[in-house]
């Protein structure tokens, strides 16, 4: 008699356990990839290009780490002429200063094109509220968290750790700050100035879009760009936003200074290239792995 076959006889509790397991794991999986789908399929008439006039709809949703796939669709929008506004519906802390910068310039672009509406949802403070200065309009609900005007640079401390298990970096440079950050030691003074200049720096970038996008005084937005989040009402009395709604609010908006006839358009969403299982199970996992990568990295942010 062989093992396997032995060990089930001794153990059908167990045997009966891994079993159904395994079973359970297939049945998550297919249950998953017929969700997944289905919610494609049912959004894929959205996808069509029609001569029918339209709203373009895109979503910059969790941390910005990268701007590539915003700036895709942004100007699949811009060429497309059925599509005659865009809604930029944003749900995000913020993330890296380049990618928000990126999105912010590329939407102000498109603005200048066709009319643009920024959407708020429940977050979208610090860089996701960067890129919604790009538009010529922004829309938040009350209770929406926005704000936090700042720049963030950090990183761990390792070196009484590093110093308990014994473990010491041998560094060989060719700058006196090439090895700026390093876990293994703190900041020299001059390090932290130089840290300190550049975050300073980027912050005033920051400053001067507010001012620039919203219409306001440079000194009035610095009293105020200190890094607290505000609810959309108090954005509202601030001028950082236009208008207090909800999605269908900025919808009705965009279609409005487009002089389209209905205030209930037909909704366009971008092609999306790739549209494979494990792709949109990893998507779901992105911005929680990129906030740990963040942790561990260096990462000058608008958070």
């Amino acid at each position: 008699m062989s093992q396997e076959r032995l060990f089930r006889q001794r153990h059908p509790l167990l045997t009966g356990f891994f079993i159904l397991g395994v079973l359970l794991m297939f049945f998550g999986f297919g249950i998953t990839f017929f969700v997944v789908s289905m919610g494609r399929q049912a959004g894929t008439s959205h996808f069509l290009v029609t001569d029918n006039e339209t709203v373009g709809i895109i979503q910059l949703k969790g941390l910005i780490s990268d701007a590539d796939k915003i700036l895709d669709q942004l100007l699949q929008f811009r060429q497309l002429k059925s599509v005659k506004a865009v809604v930029v519906r944003i749900d995000s802390p913020g993330g890296a200063v380049g990618a928000s910068q990126e999105i912010f310039s590329e939407i102000a672009r498109l603005n200048k094109v066709k009319p643009v509406v920024a959407s708020m949802g429940s977050v979208a403070a610090s860089g996701g509220y960067y890129a919604a200065l790009g538009a010529g309009k922004i829309v938040a609900s009350p209770g929406t968290l926005t704000g936090s005007m700042g720049v963030i640079f950090k990183f761990p401390n390792l070196e009484k750790i590093f110093q308990k298990i014994g473990y010491k970096d041998e560094v060989i440079k060719s700058g006196e700050l090439k090895d700026i950050g390093s876990p293994s030691r703190p900041l020299t003074a001059e390090e932290r100035a130089l840290l300190q200049d550049l975050l300073d720096e980027v912050h005033e970038q920051f400053i001067r879009d507010i001012a620039q996008s919203r219409n306001l005084p440079a000194e009035d937005v610095r009293k105020v760009a200190d890094g607290r989040i505000f609810s959309g009402e108090t954005a509202k009395k601030l001028g950082l936003i236009d208008q207090l709604g909800n999605f269908n609010d900025a919808v009705s908006l965009a279609a409005s200074l487009a002089g389209m006839e209905s205030d209930t358009p037909t909704l366009v969403y971008p092609e999306d290239d790739d549209l494979s299982l494990f792709k949109m199970l990893a998507e779901q996992n992105a911005s929680s792995l990129l906030r740990g990568l963040i942790s561990r990295n260096p990462i000058l942010s608008f958070e």
